[in-house]
């Protein structure tokens, strides 16, 4: 049976930006959801801390190949570098904002963010039938040219969104109508 994991990103949780919106509209839709909450803040949020939560939805057998998992900001990249590590295949992997080897966001975001990064972000293309990638031009957070080269990486589509900075709450999207289209 197919479900859906939405992965928030860094200093966030289940509770922000578009997440709560899309965690409903999946339910309403009668789909099975997982939203977990990962630790976050310097000295909880790092790969490993993040691997053994998602590693126990996979010890569950609730992570498959009928498994659609949608990411915002670092998540894409852990995901990905999960799934390469553990050799995962999912259906399909929706990537919103991600970015890879990036740092001068600030000492905090810097720091929590290193250890989810990896050198070998094109192989997560051998674990999901489709990787769809939604990004934008002015990412407060984020330089276009890393998110770009995050997408060029490994999207099997790109959705340019102009002027929707970190498709977050901050950037006007509680809602996100337009990933319903490739859920």
């Amino acid at each position: 049976m197919e479900n859906y994991f939405i992965i928030h990103g860094s200093f966030s949780s289940p509770y922000s930006n578009w997440i709560p919106w899309l965690h409903e509209f999946l339910e309403n839709e009668g789909k099975q959801v997982y939203v977990p909450n990962f630790p976050i803040g310097v000295g909880h949020q790092n790969y490993e801390n993040w691997s053994k939560l998602l590693q126990y939805y996979v010890d569950l057998g609730l992570i498959t190949e009928n498994t659609v998992i949608i990411g915002h900001s670092i998540a894409p990249v852990f995901i990905s570098k999960f799934l390469v590590e553990n050799k995962i295949k999912v259906k399909k992997l929706i990537f919103v904002c991600g970015f890879n080897n990036y740092f001068g966001i600030d000492e905090e975001y810097d720091a929590i963010n290193k250890s989810m990064y990896f050198n070998h972000l094109a192989d997560v293309k051998a674990y999901a039938d489709e990787i769809i990638c939604f990004y934008s031009d002015n990412d407060p957070y984020v330089k276009i040219d890393a998110e770009k080269e995050f997408v060029n990486t490994v999207a099997t589509q790109q959705i340019f969104i102009p002027n929707a900075g970190h498709i977050n709450s901050e950037s006007g999207f509680d809602t996100f109508e337009d990933i319903v289209t490739y859920l």
